[in-house]
């Protein structure tokens, strides 16, 4: 292909390139300004396999400190199940009818086994030699030896939330309804969910589905402070 032939291209494929992105980004805003913590979903509309898969995907890709991925997350779609855990969520209704919940859990257990386990994947994934690993991870399995239980607990916390955000922006993108959960006991759903077995324990909760015409919520006005009072420009 010639040079002049190659420029033709350009300046007829760019621009349609460049709107595409910018229409991409338009689309993102417009589907947060769409979502809002659903409270009461169609119980007639399920999401589909390739939506929960989406979801899946989202929530292995997102961002963890260290990269460690100190969470997992537990997919509930029983609704026998779903309506035995309302009890232990505050009687959030939301947990019945939604298509399926999404229980977000952090590792019980993060030390140095854990942490050689993901240094172990990292050179099979990477074909990186130790001797490159080996610095970084035995920062990390003293930084880890030092800390009280109750700060990691905190910090595998925080992976979660950051998880529980990109579930929340994914969902919007893919027109999926969602609402996000603190508000649940998780010593029962640990116990209900087989979760103290597996070494997990639960933190967030996150039902998703389609929401129900009749939600009133859905209708509200969203309220958000003026842009200019909640960001801060430094130049």
């Amino acid at each position: 292909m010639n040079y002049k032939w190659s420029c033709f291209l350009l300046q007829i494929l760019m621009p349609k390139f460049v709107f595409l992105i910018v229409e991409q980004e338009m689309n993102n805003i417009e589907a947060l300004k769409w979502r809002y913590a659903t409270k009461k979903f169609d119980e007639n509309r399920l999401l589909s396999e390739d939506k929960i898969e989406i979801l899946k995907h989202a929530f292995n890709l997102t961002a963890t400190s260290y990269g460690l991925q100190p969470i997992k997350m537990v997919i509930v779609h029983n609704k026998e199940l779903q309506q035995k855990l309302v009890s232990y969520s505050m009687n959030q209704q939301q947990v019945a009818s939604a298509s399926h919940v999404l229980v977000i859990c952090i590792e019980r257990e993060i030390g140095r086994e854990f942490i050689e386990n993901y240094f172990k994947y990292v050179q099979k994934v990477r074909a990186t030699p130790n001797e490159v690993l080996s610095p970084f991870k035995d920062f990390l399995i003293d930084d880890f030896k030092n800390k009280h239980i109750d700060e990691i607990t905190s910090w595998a916390t925080n992976q979660a939330f950051l998880a529980m955000g990109t579930l929340l922006t994914v969902s919007a993108t893919e027109a999926i309804d969602a609402c996000p959960m603190e508000g649940f006991e998780p010593d029962k759903y640990d116990e209900i969910l087989g979760l103290d077995k597996l070494n997990l324990k639960s933190v967030l909760v996150l039902p998703v589905g389609y929401r129900a015409k009749d939600d009133m919520f859905s209708e509200f006005k969203k309220v958000r402070r003026p842009i200019s009072d909640i960001i801060i420009e430094l130049e």
